[in-house]
């Protein structure tokens, strides 16, 4: 029997993303987000116009969206209540957000530069996607201080051993198993559950009866 209710918030689970921007002085900064999803070669962010990511965003233009593994989650989970902003909001003080310059080495993770945009790239995700921003849009909702944020991903780097071939463009989805966020709690991925129906219905190639994925970048 289903229930009508009333959630605080819709987070019925997305990939965990580090972004990567540049402060002012040029310093990165790093923040955790898990409202992402990506459509062709862009992808859509929610975000507080409030955060200093997104002042970043809106000032530099660029970003990198680092994508954590499973294993990477007590790295992930030390940038939680961080921020880069030197005044912390009084919204997040009370919620127990403190100001940290410089998260890489907090989280023990390190700088990768970048090919194609300013920020670096976290060197211990494996996968990295640098992005341009193309719109940055307050949602409908008037009382709130969220931001849907476009961006245009220009350049993918992936870890060898997560491709079916190195000769090819295609993920193994047996072997990525990404960090998930779903209802503020950390889930990896169990194992495949089924053949997908929609495998040769697009004419993606196949492997062994497993699904590879559809090529993501030249």
């Amino acid at each position: 029997m289903h229930k009508i209710i009333k959630p605080k918030i819709l987070y019925f689970g997305t990939p965990v993303v580090l972004i990567s921007t540049l402060n002012e002085d040029g310093t990165p900064n790093l923040a955790p987000i898990s409202s992402a999803w990506w459509l062709g070669q862009s992808c859509m962010l929610g975000m507080s116009r409030f955060s200093k990511t997104v002042q970043n965003l809106e000032r530099e233009r660029e970003c990198v969206l680092n994508l954590p593994s499973a294993d990477l989650v007590e790295a992930v989970d030390q940038l939680a209540l961080l921020t880069g902003k030197n005044t912390v909001p009084k919204y997040k003080e009370k919620m127990g957000y403190r100001y940290e310059p410089d998260k890489f080495e907090i989280a023990g993770l390190h700088q990768s530069p970048s090919t194609l945009v300013k920020p670096p790239r976290v060197a211990e995700c494996p996968v990295q996607l640098e992005a341009v921003v193309q719109i940055i849009n307050p949602i409908h909702d008037s009382n709130s201080s969220l931001a849907a944020i476009e961006v245009s991903i220009e350049r993918v780097h992936v870890e060898e051993n997560l491709l079916v071939d190195v000769e090819k463009d295609y993920i193994d989805p047996e072997k990525w198993n990404p960090l998930i966020m779903n209802f503020c709690e950390f889930f990896g991925l169990s194992g495949k559950l089924h053949p997908s129906k929609l495998v040769p219905a697009f004419g993606l190639p196949q492997k062994n009866n497993q699904i590879e994925q559809i090529e993501i970048t030249k």
